[in-house]
């Protein structure tokens, strides 16, 4: 469903992103992780067509991003960590718009908005400005917003930002239903613990090369046996230091 083949961002003499090869298949939930500034940020805006890569070849379920990018943005949804959203809007006619950007017929159109706020517990606010919502509730409507048209592939980065326990609950289960569903599922996060309950592989960046991927069972080993996915990734990133003072703590 995704297949980067050598990706790379260079701002002058700076590499964000180095080489980056990765192939993630259809219905697997793939956890993108590293440190402040490795490049998972600038990864994902190139996937979704937002930055141009310096070089570098991306698909999305088959399609080239650079040849066919209304094509492979018709599979695709995408919930960045900060969404921007139209807030002279009310929530409906936000949701409205973007469904009207996909081309969604409009009973289908009307059907789906009412899933999705039900879904995620928005009915009550649908006809307020957004202006007015809590930063959870423009998270919610973020991701109703990214699966109106029902994607194949959906990228969010950072998707627990902002959500309370009970909304984090609930889209831990919506996701790992999508991927059940055969949707595929790209998230980067800094949350170990979401990582560790819901993806299946896990690839780790830094300076922008990817120093590791595989399943927790693949990474615990190439770190050592190490017990977590918080010892993994401090390993791996060569952060022992700060992994000896978390030993310590716990001692």
């Amino acid at each position: 469903m995704i297949e980067l083949d050598r990706l790379s961002k260079h701002y002058g003499s700076f590499v964000a992103v180095d080489g980056l090869c990765l192939e993630v298949p259809r219905g697997e939930i793939f956890g993108f992780l590293g440190p402040n500034g490795a490049g998972k940020t600038t990864t994902i805006r190139m996937m979704m067509g937002l930055l141009q890569p310096t070089t570098g070849r991306i698909r999305l379920g088959g399609f080239d991003l650079a040849e066919a990018p209304i094509e492979a943005k018709r599979i695709s949804g995408f919930v960045p960590d900060r969404p921007f959203l139209y807030e002279k809007l009310t929530g409906v006619e936000f949701l409205r718009f973007c469904a009207d950007l996909y081309e969604i017929e409009p009973q289908e159109r009307e059907r789906r908005i009412g899933e999705l706020l039900e879904m995620f517990d928005l009915g009550e606010w649908s006809g307020e400005l957004i202006e007015s919502f809590s930063h959870g509730m423009k998270q919610r409507l973020a991701f109703s917003a990214a699966l109106l048209h029902k994607p194949q592939l959906l990228v969010v980065d950072e998707p627990m930002v902002g959500m309370d326990p009970r909304g984090a609950r609930m889209l831990r289960s919506l996701l790992r239903s999508l991927a059940t569903q055969g949707s595929t599922l790209f998230l980067s996060t800094h949350s170990l613990e979401v990582a560790e309950a819901l993806c299946d592989r896990i690839g780790i960046i830094q300076s922008g090369r990817l120093v590791a991927l595989g399943t927790q069972d693949d990474l615990r080993a190439k770190a050592g046996d190490a017990r977590g996915l918080e010892e993994v990734f401090l390993k791996l990133t060569g952060a022992e230091d700060l992994l000896e003072v978390i030993q310590a703590l716990r001692a």
